[in-house]
Parts: structure tokens; sequence; C-alpha cells
């Protein structure tokens, strides 16, 4: 290597490059190996999620079990499995992930026919998988594996899906089998997602509007029935439309949610100081975490926590039209099944505890306690990192190309 060379290594990568050809592609968009503003903003959720889970849930923790930083300790554990998965999906190349996708989707599927017979159940509902101290959420998991899956399929079939009903309703008939999966634990809010998603991805990748539309209105019906059939659900449903006509029974959690936002004003009562969660909210650490933080941080601090969340979600998009402007197909679609989850999970959560939406019972990205959903987002967030990291790779390679 001459004198004038420097050698970049990012995520068991090495390119060479000389400092002529640096300093000439100054503004270029390859300059930097991966997005430093995407990962600080992943960071700076999961490190703010750990303040607020340990801010939340200590009243709750010493009552359970009388240690109040029970579930610091294990968030903390948490936080620690992230690292590790991170280290381990930023070294997988995308194209594997497009290999293993049908595999991956038949593991998951399996899984999850495991769930109601061996799965551990809380609070009346069976969705965790135990293998020894750690206890899996499998339904987290089919959001990942089905993103994937959905991303190496529109590869395949892209045209079909474009002319013809047959390749629009073969992904579809693939989420009702999951769907069914799921139904069965119950989760109805993750089946939401997926199919939100999944909805979405045929649209950007060109669905016949006739299908679309099709599509749109039987998941509805679906929705509807599915509410109507579950007296559970039925109450989420009308406690959401009217929470002070049953405030301590139905309508309780919303109530105590509501109550927090309003405490929470403009600039809060200051971090700790929620009152709410001194067991009046429940699952204040978990569904209902961002209750607290209006409690305590005001408007000013929930502008902020969605503001942040909202750039992941559009730089996930943004990342998904750089990525098919280049002909990466696979990556663009899976950037874009990563954005619209993450927005949809937000705005379904925020909208459950300030009471625009029923509550589904699904977590805030980055930011809710619960080792699955963290571990998942951290996952999906390398995700996008190695996609922009290969991105950005091929184009000071074709720099380099042509310099030569």
């Amino acid at each position: 290597m001459r004198s004038d060379e420097r050698q970049l290594n990012l995520f068991g990568t090495s390119i060479n490059w000389s400092l002529p050809d640096l300093f000439s592609q100054r503004e270029a968009p390859g300059m930097q190996l991966y997005d430093r503003s995407l990962l600080f903003a992943v960071i700076s959720l999961i490190c703010f999620g750990f303040i607020m889970v340990m801010s939340a849930s200590m009243s709750e923790a010493m009552t359970l079990t009388g240690n109040p930083y029970h579930f610091v300790w294990r968030h903390l554990a948490y936080i620690a499995g992230c690292v590790t998965i991170a280290a381990v999906v930023l070294q997988i190349e995308m194209h594997r992930w497009q290999q293993l996708s049908p595999l991956l989707l038949l593991i998951v599927g399996i899984m999850l026919l495991f769930v109601p017979f061996v799965g551990t159940t809380v609070n009346g509902a069976t969705r965790w998988l135990s293998v020894g101290p750690i206890r899996i959420q499998v339904a987290e998991l089919a959001k990942f594996a089905f993103a994937v899956y959905m991303a190496g399929y529109l590869v395949r079939r892209h045209q079909e899906v474009r002319e013809n009903a047959k390749g629009f309703y073969k992904p579809i008939a693939v989420f009702a089998v999951y769907a069914v999966l799921i139904l069965l634990q119950p989760d109805l809010g993750t089946v939401v997602v997926l199919f939100v998603g999944t909805v979405g991805l045929l649209f950007l990748a060109g669905a016949r509007l006739f299908d679309f539309f099709a599509l749109i209105l039987t998941g509805a019906g679906a929705f509807v029935g599915l509410v109507l059939i579950e007296p559970y659900r039925m109450r989420r449903v009308t406690s959401f439309l009217d929470p002070w006509q049953d405030p301590f029974g139905s309508g309780y959690q919303l109530t105590q949610s509501l109550m927090a936002y309003g405490r929470g004003d403009w600039l809060g009562q200051g971090l700790g100081n929620s009152i709410q969660k001194l067991e009046y909210l429940p699952e204040a650490h978990t569904d209902f975490i961002f209750a607290v933080i209006g409690e305590e941080l005001g408007f000013i601090g929930i502008i902020a926590v969605l503001s942040v969340l909202l750039f992941v979600a559009l730089r996930a998009i943004r990342l998904g039209n750089q990525c098919l402007a280049m002909d990466r197909a696979f990556e663009g679609y899976l950037a874009y099944a990563i954005g619209i989850w993450i927005c949809f999970q937000t705005v379904v959560n925020v909208g459950a505890s300030i009471g625009m939406l029923p509550t589904k019972g699904l977590t805030l990205p980055f930011i809710s306690y619960g080792g699955s959903s963290l571990w998942v987002m951290t996952a999906a967030a390398m995700l996008l990192i190695r996609i922009d990291h290969e991105r950005r790779l091929s184009l000071i390679q074709a720099v380099q190309g042509k310099v030569r």
C-alpha cells in the first residue's frame, strides 16, 4: 500500500483508497461508511428508555419483589443482549438475509405453533416460550421474520405482484397462517402491525389498486369481526370510546393515563416525579410508559421523543428509496418494511395511551420495558445500518472504479 493510501475497515469489510480520491469526493454520500445520525438516534432512544423504565418501574417492582431495582437490572441485561445482537446482525451480509428469508419464516412459524401448547402464560395470555432463564415473545420475532420474508418475496415475484392477483395473494395467504397462530395466543395488536406492514409493502411495490382495496376492506371486516366475537376486545373498544363511563372498571387504565398527561402540562412534573406510576397506572413501564413520559417531561418531552422516533422511521423510508434507485430491491423493500413497522407501532402505542385508539398491548419501540421487543427492534435497526453501509460502500467502490 502506498504512503498516500488509507485502509478503512467496518463490519469486517476492508477497502483501500487514496487521499486524492478522499478529498475529491468530500461531499459524496459514500464518505462515511455508516449512518452515524441513525445509529446515534437509536442508541439515544435505548438509553432514554432505560432511564424511563427505571423511573416508571420502581414502585411496582417494590410491591412485587421487594426490590425496587428488579426491572432495572433485568432491563440492563436486555441492553447487554442488544449489544450482542447488534454485533451479530452487523456482521451478516444482506444477501444472506435474502437467501435465508424462507427458512427464517418457517422457523418462526414453528415456534408460533408451539406457543399455545408449551408457552408461558402471563396475565392470561400465552405468548412466550421459555428457554432457561430467557423468555421470548415469539410474536415479536414474527414481525422481524415477516418483514424479511416480504422483502425477499417482492424481489422474486415483483412482476407477478404488479400484473395478476395470484402474485398479490400468495403473501396474504402466508400472513393469514401467521395471523391465525398469533391470534391463538391471543395477540390482535401484532396481527394488525403485520397486516399494515404487508399492505404497505404491496402498495409500494406497485400492486393493482383493485387487489389493494379489496384487501383493505377484507382486513377491516376481519378486524371488526375479531373485536365482536371476543368480549374483552369489545370492552376495550367501548372503554376507548368513553373511558369515563366506567373509570374504575374497563376505563380505568385509560383514565389514569389521561390524568398523567394532564398533570404533565407543558414542561412536566420533573423526572421521577410522576404520581400515576405509583401503582395507579397499570403497565406503567411497558405499554403505557409514554404516559409517564408525558407526566414527568410534559408536552415538550413527548414531542422530543416522537421527533426522534419519526427521524428513525423517515430515515428508513429514505434509505428504501435510495436502495431502489440503485437496483438494490431487497434492501429497499426491507428498509421500507422496518420504517412502516416502527412508525405504525409508535402510532398505535401513543394513540392507545392518549385515547385515540383502542388498547392493543404494543410496546413503544426502543423505550418500553421488555426483552423481546427491545432485542427485535435493535436487530431491525442494525439491519438498517448494515443496508446503508453496503449502499455507501458500493458508491465508494464505483467512484474508485471510475478513477482507476
